[in-house]
């Protein structure tokens, strides 16, 4: 235990001292993470959901060393470079084909923050000033900044603590794989009675991150974005965590081919290297927003977008579809008989995400040292026994964790 760290540091999600201790990590190579005290590890969590390619990767690493003796930031105001100029280009020709201009950001919940000041602006120019709310599913996660936080759950979220000085916004029913009419009815019925009120709504496609690491019926966002355009409220979909290919589709809109009004994305769009964000939107939304009043000073670093374009050609030149639905067998295979476990309430598996969802809370401390016993690193909350591997683990290296997961959930 270090003592600097416990005394001092504030970890995510912790208290200072930290209650949990923190491991103190030497170095990682491929899939692993190599700890101080000698120990080896297989990260089943890919830091996050962004590491997707492994740690020290020779061409992530190779990117970032060159773009260094260039330069390793400049600012992006009045200026502009190389490396967020292809980046742009990428995202426009891979995302779909009515969005076309590119906001950097440097965190997933700025680009969730820009994209909500975006939709606000929007309708203010139009002279619809009452449009100044948000519709969203109960059960979401976007982020932990003040306009992130209060269109998260309010209820069974993370921030119940700051309702009282966050907006007000709409929560409707969460989808699920079975049961979607249901939850079409709720946004239908809320849409019909507030959206003169309502700038837009925000989900994240399929699957459901940190509010719960649900999964539902794709046709939900088709049938949900029909009645948004309906009504005249945006369509902001939430690819931070799902993007790159984590779902099986390099974007979970795939599954249905739905074009947003705005997409954020983050997390795995550097490989996992260092912090960067985009918010993607229309001719028509940057147009009628003008000018965005938003500006980080670390938006577009070079640095961030040099790694960002070697992780996604480095992506795509890899036979990453295959890669995953390997994962995703495995994970079937492996997993899917936990159903019938006493202490297993569900397991949710899709692409290279699976979900152990118990009966009980996790005593997290307790849990993270026998996974490191078994040479794996989870990092589980609530009831939630997850994980989202690198896509360039081996069936091996994925059989350790599954093998784990099962051990572990057999001595709680």
């Amino acid at each position: 235990m270090n003592t600097v760290d416990q005394q001092h540091i504030w970890h995510p999600y912790a208290k200072v001292p930290n209650e949990i201790n923190a491991h103190l990590v030497s170095s990682a190579s491929g899939v692993y993470i190599n700890l101080d005290n000698g120990q080896q590890v297989i990260d089943g969590m890919s830091s996050w959901w962004s590491a997707i390619h492994g740690y020290n990767h020779p061409n992530l690493n190779k990117a970032v060393v060159d773009q260094l003796g260039k330069m390793s930031h400049v600012m992006f105001g009045g200026l502009t470079h190389d490396p967020a100029i292809q980046l742009a280009q990428t995202l426009v020709e891979l995302t779909p084909e009515n969005l076309t201009k590119v906001f950097f950001t440097d965190s997933g919940s700025v680009a969730v923050e820009a994209a909500l000041k975006m939709a606000l602006q929007y309708w203010h120019n139009k002279s619809q000033i009452n449009k100044h709310k948000f519709v969203t599913l109960r059960g979401g996660y976007h982020g932990d900044t003040f306009g992130a936080m209060s269109v998260c759950d309010p209820d069974n979220g993370m921030h119940h603590l700051f309702a009282g000085v966050l907006p007000k916004h709409y929560f409707v029913k969460s989808p699920s794989m079975v049961a979607m009419d249901e939850a079409l009815d709720d946004l239908e019925a809320t849409l019909n009675a507030h959206s003169d009120t309502i700038a837009a709504m925000i989900l994240e496609p399929v699957v459901q991150g940190a509010g719960g690491m649900r999964i539902y019926n794709p046709q939900y966002l088709t049938k949900a974005k029909a009645l948004c355009d309906k009504h005249q409220v945006l369509f902001i979909l939430d690819e931070i965590a799902t993007g790159f290919g984590r779902t099986g589709e390099l974007f979970a809109l795939e599954y249905v081919d739905v074009e947003p009004d705005i997409l954020c994305l983050g997390k795995a769009l550097t490989g996992g290297y260092m912090t960067l964000a985009a918010t993607i939107t229309t001719d028509e939304i940057s147009q009628g927003v003008g000018t965005l009043m938003h500006g980080p000073t670390f938006m577009a670093n070079p640095l961030a977008c040099s790694v960002a374009n070697a992780s996604i050609e480095l992506l795509l030149n890899s036979p990453w579809q295959d890669n995953i639905a390997d994962i995703e067998t495995v994970l079937n295979i492996e997993l899917s008989s936990l159903r019938l476990h006493d202490k297993v309430v569900d397991v949710r598996i899709l692409g290279a995400i699976g979900v152990v969802e118990l009966t009980q809370e996790i005593n997290v401390e307790k849990v993270q040292n026998q996974l490191i016993e078994h040479g794996v690193w989870l990092r589980p909350y609530g009831k939630l026994l997850y994980t989202m591997p690198p896509f360039s683990i081996s069936k091996q290296e994925l059989l350790l964790i599954t093998k784990a997961i099962k051990t572990v959930i057999e001595e709680l």
